[in-house]
């Protein structure tokens, strides 16, 4: 073999193990749209989506963080990623990117399944745990289409590659912003914490130790937002078990924060379970309910002294 050639070789050795690779974070900015209709399909530029019709009031149009290898977008283009680097571009065309369409998953189904309001061609149902869309309505029976709506569609895909994210605490910020929609306040320690070990000993008993040992954790702060965030009361615990492997981390903590505010319900003045409350606020209330405390207290003795007699 000539120099030449092994020179050329190893550049190519050299090419194909440089760039992006599976497991790294990237930050991507794209927009795509289906190759036949040029239907929008996701973008992350608000000014595309306003001129596409979009409601972009309350939406979210930051880039994206990825993890390449993690199905997070098409798989052509986590293909074309492999290899690239910060500022490259791209267009890939993914085919049937949502899947092909099968004419088996048209299906008629009781239209008693479907609410009233939604019985209409086009109406996106949910039906026994399945979403579709209502094709049609034919007296007591509905056609309906549970392939997605982008089924048999290829769809063309522009991005840029803004930045790798190598800081892990960024890396979970971005990955769960990309799950749940919600930017969170992350913060990763590495602490001491005692476990229990349970051995087997040379008589074949076993044996519970304790155990200090060194754990990286992620904090994770629950915002009310994130409370009632339907995706993360849904997968919160498959997601989080992918953070735990892609940030090489030992687990992750969920820190509730609850702000402070007037204990006790609504109107009840702190009365309770007895906590909080002010006895002028009850011979008050006593007061503005007409009740005279010295009957109450009374009846209450009379009581105890049929118990008593019993």
């Amino acid at each position: 073999m000539s120099d030449e050639t092994e020179a050329e070789q190893a550049d190519e050795s050299s090419d194909e193990q440089g760039g992006f690779e599976e497991g790294d974070f990237v930050e991507l900015s794209y927009t795509a749209y289906t190759v036949d209709s040029e239907e929008l399909v996701d973008t992350t530029d608000e000014e595309v989506a306003e001129d596409e019709g979009v409601d972009t009031e309350e939406q979210d149009f930051s880039p994206r963080t990825i993890v390449i290898g993690e199905g997070h977008i098409f798989e052509a283009v986590e293909d074309d990623l492999k290899g690239k680097d910060v500022g490259d571009e791209g267009t890939v065309v993914a085919e049937e990117a949502f899947g092909e369409y099968d004419e088996e998953e048209v299906r008629t189904v009781s239209a008693n399944k479907i609410p009233e309001d939604e019985r209409y061609p086009g109406a996106h149902v949910d039906v026994d745990g399945e979403h579709g869309h209502v094709e049609a309505i034919i007296g007591g029976r509905a056609r309906v289409d549970f392939n997605h709506p982008l089924a048999g569609e290829d769809v063309e895909y522009d991005y840029e590659v803004l930045d790798e994210v190598t800081d892990r605490e960024e890396q979970a910020v971005g990955f769960l912003k990309m799950m749940f929609d919600v930017e969170l306040d992350v913060d990763l320690e590495t602490e001491e914490v005692e476990e229990e070990v349970t051995e087997e000993n040379e008589d074949g008993e076993t044996e519970t130790t304790t155990e200090t040992v060194e754990k990286e954790t992620l904090y994770i702060e629950q915002s009310q937002q994130l409370q009632f965030n339907q995706q993360w009361m849904m997968g919160k615990s498959q997601v989080l078990n992918q953070v735990i492997d892609m940030l090489g981390i030992d687990r992750v903590i969920v820190q509730e924060i609850i702000d402070g505010q007037p204990a006790g319900m609504p109107g009840m003045g702190g009365m309770m379970g007895g906590a909080g409350g002010d006895l002028g606020d009850v011979e008050d209330a006593l007061e503005d309910a007409d009740v005279d405390a010295d009957e109450i207290v009374e009846e209450l003795d009379d009581e105890d002294l049929d118990l008593d007699d019993e």
